[in-house]
């Protein structure tokens, strides 16, 4: 495996848990009847379960990528959770976000 596919993973791993992030965020908003439904319900599991996944990704990857550019690369989840919110969770977006996510990502590309 070359060095550009391992940096792809690491962004699929980076989404992979923005994803699950949004998932946890659903969980919360959600009322239940019980103290430990809180934290056994199908919602909490499948995200920690998508976590897991993700940092099994990580793992693989690191054997082909320098441990240097995984920061770098999981800055790329606030791009991911700011347009996860906005689809999944129906948050509105303001200038300072978007001018916010443009320079983390233009760092981001730059360091890739």
């Amino acid at each position: 495996m070359n060095k550009n596919i391992a940096v792809l993973l690491l962004f699929v791993a980076v989404l992979i848990s923005s994803i699950s992030q949004i998932i946890l965020k659903k969980a919360a908003n959600k009322e239940y009847k019980s103290f430990i439904q809180n934290y056994l319900n199908i919602r909490v599991i499948c995200a920690y379960c998508i976590v897991f996944t993700a940092v099994l990704i990580d793992l693989f990857a690191f054997k082909y990528v320098p441990v240097s550019f995984v920061p770098v690369i999981e800055s790329s989840s606030y791009f991911f959770i700011i347009i996860l919110s906005r689809i999944f969770l129906g948050e509105k977006l303001n200038l300072k976000q978007i001018i916010g996510i443009s320079i983390i990502m233009l760092g981001v590309f730059l360091y890739v």
